[in-house]
């Protein structure tokens, strides 16, 4: 026995060695893509797994037949041997087997990760991995979280997984009707990869693509909560930007104008579009808050400087600035008519700072931020007080 499995290990590892051992990161499209194939990697590894098991297992119960009428003490020795080890590749390429029904039904249906759900679902708990923008729907009744693997919503106490796709949602940015994003199909998914600008009306469990699908992914991205103007940080020349840099859209990604940016100074790390004047739109770098009211074409700085960590216009055109200041986290509410700032009390946040801003369109009073290490925090009463929501991205639904 020990001569016939010295033959097979060397089959099983080779079977083995289909499946991709390294540890996806996050972001790019090439790692999106590699994330997709994963489930096809383990299906087939183990439909050649269960291949050899299944004819290890026939040619060994030949030779066990062929030794059915052996009269010396060493062949009947040789044949229980066999007839053993027939029994274990049996069993083996049974499971086996069963596990090739299993993953391919699950690279079939995308996965229970990244199937299309057609009702939310209450979850006790939650993690995310990475997130990439938070915000109040807006009727106000939910806070919508954009992470890795799809969007988490927060609502009344409770950890919500909305119906839709799994998607990994880039430059998420909610508006009256709906939100536009950027960003990756979720495992499994037939849509493009990535998804260039996307718009969703039905809290993602659809999308409709409005350009660039399948071309480029916008990590910088801020849209008009009522305007629906569209500003994007270009990374790399495409089909509508034939140059990177700043661009912008007032009808729905079909046509981009380049903007000429003078003025501004530093490494933007922020982007803030006004929710009603088209024209309007806010910069963060290490250098401050600049603000354009030609479409990007010249900047001013206004509010504080130093460096500008996440920026949000609310529905009523005001700027919500996150900082630090003296190795703190800050919330500063600008209004950048009258060049005015008010201190927003927030919690001691040390070695981190505020990456997501949002404000209920429906009740000024609640806020929320979100931090870079992923604790999340909301108040009822404009900053007064702070209830933590989420701890270095994982958050528990209270009991009823």
């Amino acid at each position: 026995m020990k001569k016939v499995m010295s033959k097979i290990y060397p089959l099983m590892f080779a079977a083995m060695t289909v499946f991709p051992a390294q540890i996806f990161a996050h972001g790019t499209e090439e790692e999106h893509q590699r994330e997709s194939l994963l489930g096809n990697y383990v299906f087939f590894g183990i439909v050649i797994l269960f291949l050899i098991l299944l004819l290890s297992f026939i040619l060994i119960s030949k030779k066990v037949k062929q030794l059915n009428n052996a009269k010396n003490e060493a062949d009947r020795a040789k044949r229980k041997q066999l007839a053993k080890a027939a029994k274990v590749f049996k069993w083996t390429a049974i499971g086996a087997f069963v596990a090739v029904l299993i993953s391919g039904f699950a690279v079939l249906s995308g996965g229970s990760k990244t199937t299309a759900e057609t009702e939310a679902q209450q979850l006790k708990e939650v993690t995310m991995e990475h997130a990439h923008g938070m915000s109040y729907s807006p009727d106000g009744n939910k806070l919508f979280f954009a992470v890795h693997d799809g969007l988490r919503v927060y609502e009344k106490d409770q950890w919500l997984l909305p119906a839709g796709e799994k998607h990994d949602y880039m430059g998420f940015s909610m508006v009256d009707d709906g939100f536009y994003s950027s960003g990756h199909p979720a495992p499994g998914s037939n849509k493009k990869n990535p998804f260039g600008i996307v718009k969703s009306t039905d809290e993602g469990k659809s999308f409709e693509a409005l350009a660039l699908y399948g071309d480029i992914d916008f990590h910088g991205m801020s849209v008009g909560y009522k305007s629906h103007t569209i500003y994007v940080f270009n990374p790399e020349p495409n089909a509508k930007m034939k140059t990177t840099g700043l661009h912008y859209s007032t009808d729905e990604a079909k046509s981009w104008t380049k903007t000429a940016m003078k003025g501004m100074e530093g490494q933007p790390v922020a982007l803030a579009v006004h929710p009603t004047n088209e024209a309007v739109v806010a910069v963060g770098t290490e250098k401050g808050v600049f603000v354009s009211r030609d479409y990007g074409q010249h900047f001013e700085q206004i509010g504080p400087t130093g460096q500008i960590t996440a920026l949000f216009f609310n529905a009523q055109g005001s700027l919500f600035v996150g900082g630090i200041d003296n190795k703190s986290a800050t919330l500063i509410r600008m209004d950048i008519d009258a060049k005015q700032t008010g201190n927003i009390n927030i919690p001691a946040i040390t070695e981190d700072a505020i990456a997501f801003i949002a404000q209920n369109p429906v009740n000024e009073q609640e806020l929320a931020v979100m931090t870079f290490n992923k604790d999340g925090y909301t108040s009822s009463d404009g900053g007064k007080r702070w209830t933590k929501i989420v701890d270095q991205g994982k958050g528990t639904s209270t009991q009823k």
